[in-house]
């Protein structure tokens, strides 16, 4: 099947976060992770049926929409889960907090790996716990973003009770081999720690690389791991709110779901409508994207290395649809504001973790003829410093 990842669909004026936070400017937002392509026809004409229902009450998921996630994970990953390992969540982002306040009292500590998501330090630190964040080290030789493990064993202290990993990692774009995910998991099971797995960006991958589930390293390791995974990144769905847990261990998820109560909203009736139709009747949609994102991932590479001097990607981007620039070369005290002013919105590296005005982050999930405005744009911008 063929579908339309080229069309341009107009989001000025509408609902869009994305596309409202430079309302009246001339600024193309290549910011938050919020792709401009349609959602899958599958999803699509699921929603409509299920609109013509005309009746929303609370819902609760049916068989057929839990045996979708279950499927998958064993198409893609030769995982076997058990229905009851799921737990159901209208946001990634409200599971990362719900663990820091499940697995962690006030003044413990959760680790993260930086550059990486700012929820991933902002759960903590939002019920009064800690994040510690251990820098990763660019191995410029290999050109490869790679943990720094006597740092990271440094950073433990006996309140140290959290490590939250990103696979694949945001934002940096890397998919964690076996060796370096097996070192991770046994790094918490020796130092008594609840591993967080977020792995919203898993059937995102760009190279031939496998997703490898961090609870499919062994007994031990999954005992201790929550896993979290979305259909909103792959399928162009946030909206919807819809994402859930993966917590094999009985006394894990049930700490967890206690954490949860009168505090977290329920998944909607049109999220759970969504996330079957993504995981059961979109794979041919997800290929078509990933064709369309490798595409533009070698084009922004091109771009970069031959009209934008002073800006660097210094990894390949295996995953997502994020590209991870330093502009530290550029010398420029607020990058964020000078490629605004030649109509470009980036997000800012220092949410990240990493100092201001050395990164920037560019969403290239979107049609060719949006990004290759966006990186003239850009140009013009890098031109006009000289």
């Amino acid at each position: 099947m063929n579908f339309d990842f080229e069309s341009v669909i107009e989001r000025r004026g509408t609902d869009s976060q994305k596309w409202q936070k430079y309302a009246g400017r001339d600024i193309l937002p290549l910011w938050v992770a919020d792709m401009d392509f349609k959602s899958s026809p599958a999803i699509i004409e699921a929603l409509q049926k299920r609109v013509a229902d005309g009746v929303f009450g609370y819902a609760r998921p049916v068989k057929s929409t839990t045996d979708a996630i279950v499927d998958a994970m064993q198409t893609r990953y030769g995982w076997k889960i058990d229905p009851s390992w799921l737990v159901w969540l209208p946001g990634l982002v409200v599971g990362l907090n719900i663990v820091a306040q499940a697995f962690a009292e006030v003044g413990d500590e959760s680790l993260t790996l930086t550059p990486v998501y700012p929820p991933f330090m902002s759960s903590a630190k939002n019920s009064g716990r800690v994040s510690k964040q251990v820098p990763l080290v660019l191995n410029t030789a290999a050109r490869r973003w790679e943990i720094d493990w006597a740092a990271l064993e440094a950073a433990v202290t006996p309140r140290t009770k959290l490590f939250v990993l990103c696979n694949p990692h945001n934002p940096i774009a890397r998919v964690w081999r076996r060796d370096e995910l097996q070192r991770l998991g046994e790094f918490c099971v020796r130092h008594h720690l609840v591993l967080c797995s977020d792995e919203i960006h898993c059937d995102l991958i760009l190279d031939d690389l496998p997703h490898i589930p961090t609870a499919l390293l062994g007994d031990d390791i999954a005992k201790r791991t929550i896993t979290l995974m979305a259909p909103s990144k792959t399928y162009n769905v946030p909206g919807l709110g819809t994402s859930l847990a993966i917590i094999p261990d009985a006394v894990l998820r049930a700490q967890f779901v206690r954490a949860t109560a009168g505090i977290m909203a329920e998944v909607t009736s049109l999220g759970f409508t969504a996330c079957e139709a993504a995981y059961r009747d979109s794979e041919a949609w997800r290929q078509g994207l990933l064709a369309t994102l490798r595409g533009n991932r070698d084009f922004i590479f091109d771009f970069v290395a031959k009209e934008l001097p002073g800006v660097v990607i210094e990894a390949p981007i295996e995953a997502t649809y994020l590209a991870w620039m330093n502009v530290s070369a550029l010398k420029l005290a607020d990058p964020i504001a000078h490629f605004e002013a030649h109509g470009v919105g980036l997000s800012e590296g220092a949410f990240f973790g990493v100092p201001k005005g050395h990164y920037v982050r560019l969403n290239f999930g979107c049609p060719r003829a949006t990004l290759v405005e966006a990186l003239t744009r850009m140009k013009r911008a890098v031109t006009a410093l000289a």
